[in-house]
């Protein structure tokens, strides 16, 4: 992922759901209850981007048993979270001082 490239929606709660290492079900889960039901991830989705994140470096496979692989964040992840948290920060913020919570 290059470095000053927004993530998707659904790359940003996936990440946001890796705080805490987790396997794919309890990621659906937490994506949902992170954005309070305005995001919901089915399974193809989810695990087309697990791949796309792990060959990126972002996750890593933390654990794997015959049921279920636990991924977990990378540092690279962690880095990354943070910005795009930042960068939306700064968009609110940008919004916030053009007074658009008035509109």
């Amino acid at each position: 992922m290059a470095q000053n490239t927004p993530m998707t929606e659904a790359m940003y709660y996936l990440l946001l759901a890796l705080l805490r290492p987790a396997h794919g079900y309890r990621l659906m889960q937490q994506v949902s209850e992170a954005s309070a039901g305005r995001v919901t991830m089915g399974a193809g989705t989810m695990y087309g981007l697990l791949s796309r994140l792990e060959k990126e470096g972002l996750i890593e496979l933390q654990k794997q048993d015959e049921r279920r692989k636990t991924y977990a964040l990378t540092d690279a992840g962690r880095e990354a979270l943070r910005t795009e948290y930042n960068r939306l920060r700064a968009l609110v913020s940008d919004g916030e001082k053009m007074e658009v919570n008035r509109l």
